[in-house]
């Protein structure tokens, strides 16, 4: 009974623990949002949806973090602490923000973007 208890307990700690960055994949978005966009602004958006992934990936990070010592010190220690697990989480936000990079990549490589110079007129 007590390995159940356990066992019990550890699944819940750790499904409460939010995500690594890295663990997190993209969700898809289409391309096809961004058919009306030229190079140049597909540039622009890329860059600012890449600053909101480091932005993101920093939060998403830190909570990550914290979870991990909230659970070895409720494991280990004190128990209580498992209340400091939970929100913060910006998983589905990081999620969606590297599949809009990902459809940006697709617009630009569609709108062959890769090949001009950076001195050429947006097409």
């Amino acid at each position: 009974m007590k390995t159940v208890v356990i066992s019990v307990t550890a699944a819940a700690l750790l499904s409460a623990c939010a995500s690594s960055p890295q663990n997190i994949s993209a969700t898809y978005v289409s391309p096809l949002q961004y058919q009306n966009f030229t190079c140049q602004q597909l540039g622009l958006e890329s860059q600012r949806i890449g600053a909101r992934v480091a932005e993101v990936t920093g939060q998403q990070q830190q909570k990550a973090n914290n979870d991990a010592v909230a659970t070895g010190v409720a494991v280990v220690l004190f128990w209580p602490a498992v209340f400091f697990l939970g929100g913060g989480d910006q998983s589905a936000e990081l999620s969606r923000l590297k599949g809009e990079s990902d459809a940006i990549q697709q617009a630009a490589i569609q709108k062959n973007c890769m090949s001009q110079p950076a001195s050429a007129p947006a097409s």
